[in-house]
């Protein structure tokens, strides 16, 4: 860049639109529509407006959560949530008040989600007010992948920590191997049911004792295998199963996993051995 007469560089010109998409040209993230917060009520006051169905089954999530509910004019309240009443939820929205107002998404200032719950896991799945019905299908789809362990392991990882740093003083090696333990296939893979499992052996890699899992089916075909099934199959190292189980079904497991047709299931497995069991429903 040449000298400028007075022996300084001359200054750039800042243009703003040189970058429209954020720095370097790199575009900007959408913005949210609504930010997802978990708020917990027990013994908060929640204002409750209305009558009905819709009234009664807010007034139930209420009452599991813990809140206290109260009438529109409850001056500690800060959430409402109103049914079919447009005049209340002026009201209220003029004393700072934050509203749900059922099924009027352009009148809420916070919607209500479809709930897994997996106690202390807590999976909240919302459209921003416009389908509740794909919401609740996708709840649906959920309940049947997550098993109902799946709060259990949370627990056993959260009492885990203190073993977990004295294994592992490195916090990224603590970190990748909890990673490892919770990847598809793992020792912990939060899809599978744990039971009983022993947590810290599990991570740490000290957990010699093999694992029996039971399939009973109630189809003949192989794309009615639930995915959890599915990955059982293909992770097994050996199959027992019952003479009318179909060939189909036991293809999905590994080619190399043994396969035994025997009326008596396994009790136990070997150290290490991933043994599933497969029966067809009577």
């Amino acid at each position: 860049m040449p000298w400028s007469p007075t022996g300084s560089r001359p200054r750039r010109s800042w243009r703003p639109s040189a970058f429209p998409s954020g720095c370097n040209g790199v575009s900007a993230p959408a913005p949210l529509n609504s930010l997802p917060l978990f708020v917990r009520l027990a013994g908060r006051a929640v204002i409750l407006v209305g009558e009905g169905e819709a009234a009664a089954a807010k007034r139930r999530l209420l009452e599991r959560a813990g809140a206290r509910i109260v009438g529109e004019d409850e001056a500690a309240a800060v959430l409402a949530i109103v049914a079919d009443d447009e005049a209340a939820v002026a009201r209220l929205k003029a004393r700072g008040v934050l509203v749900n107002a059922v099924d009027r998404p352009e009148l809420c200032d916070f919607t209500l989600p479809a709930i897994v719950d997996r106690d202390p896991v807590l999976i909240a799945i919302g459209t921003g007010g416009v389908s509740a019905g794909l919401a609740a299908a996708l709840r649906q789809r959920l309940e049947g992948l997550l098993p109902a362990s799946l709060g259990q392991l949370a627990r056993g990882l959260y009492a885990a920590r203190g073993g977990l740093r004295a294994r592992f003083p490195d916090g990224a090696a603590r970190r990748r191997a909890i990673a490892a333990a919770l990847a598809p296939g793992g020792a912990l893979d939060p899809l599978d049911d744990h039971g009983d499992v022993e947590v810290l052996a599990a991570l740490t890699g000290d957990d010699g004792a093999g694992a029996v899992r039971r399939i009973v089916l109630a189809s003949r075909d192989p794309d009615d295998l639930t995915l959890r099934h599915a990955r059982w199959l293909a992770g097994a190292d050996r199959v027992t199963h019952r003479a009318d189980v179909p060939r189909a079904i036991l293809d999905r497991a590994r080619a190399d996993a043994a396969r035994e047709a025997t009326d008596a299931p396994p009790a136990t497995a070997a150290s290490g051995e991933r043994v599933v069991d497969v029966a067809m429903m009577r």
